[in-house]
């Protein structure tokens, strides 16, 4: 969870309040223009009175929009404006919890040191016996290495830590159904002054 380390008694506020409405907090960041950006998930297995929905819904935000509003007032949190929103398909990754969520979704990492000259790799996510690994796909041959005689590297898989990262998040996934993990219902940021696509405001 990214926050302003400088306000460690709101921030608290703000995590306790969202799991104990029943969701995760995958990012509270203070940006500028005073605004304030919370970010939610859906719990798996949890029942939610908004309506049933693998994904987070707009009446999810609101409900925890209004929730905060009222916690970040008794707080007396220096903001001008907050905006309550879902994750979106590249959610990020943060901590056991989401990665034991996650395996065998696409992900992509960021190391903190390069392995092989790279810092970037993606593929597969597997929890492994000291950690956690991600299945690298195969390296394609072209037609002629084929005809060659070439096979096709094997699939690899790449071990790590959580300490080794910078940043993983999941990759979108498209096949020629649609997105495996289709785009959730539009959740307008919500808030005071929230601006919504349409240059409008929210309530």
């Amino acid at each position: 969870m990214a926050g302003p380390a400088h306000t460690p008694g709101w921030t608290s506020a703000v995590e306790r309040t969202v799991t104990g409405l029943g969701y995760d907090l995958v990012d509270v960041e203070r940006v500028g223009g005073g605004l304030l950006r919370v970010t939610i998930d859906r719990v798996p297995g949890h029942v939610y009175t908004t309506g049933e929905s693998e994904f987070v819904l707009v009446e999810d935000c609101e409900a925890v929009t209004r929730q905060l509003q009222y916690v970040l007032e008794v707080e007396n949190a220096d903001y001008s404006r907050l905006e309550v929103s879902s994750p979106g398909l590249d959610r990020p990754l943060r901590g056991e919890r989401d990665f034991r969520r996650f395996v065998g979704e696409q992900v992509e990492i960021t190391l903190k040191q390069p392995f092989q000259a790279r810092k970037k790799f993606a593929g597969e996510l597997q929890a492994r016996e000291n950690g956690w690994g991600l299945v690298l796909p195969a390296a394609p041959i072209s037609k002629t290495q084929a005809k060659a005689g070439a096979r096709a590297d094997v699939e690899q898989v790449l071990d790590f830590t959580l300490d080794e990262l910078q940043e993983a998040r999941l990759v979108p996934v498209i096949d020629f159904k649609g997105r495996r993990r289709k785009a959730e219902p539009t959740a307008e940021p919500t808030g005071a002054g929230a601006q919504s696509d349409d240059g409008g405001q929210e309530e």
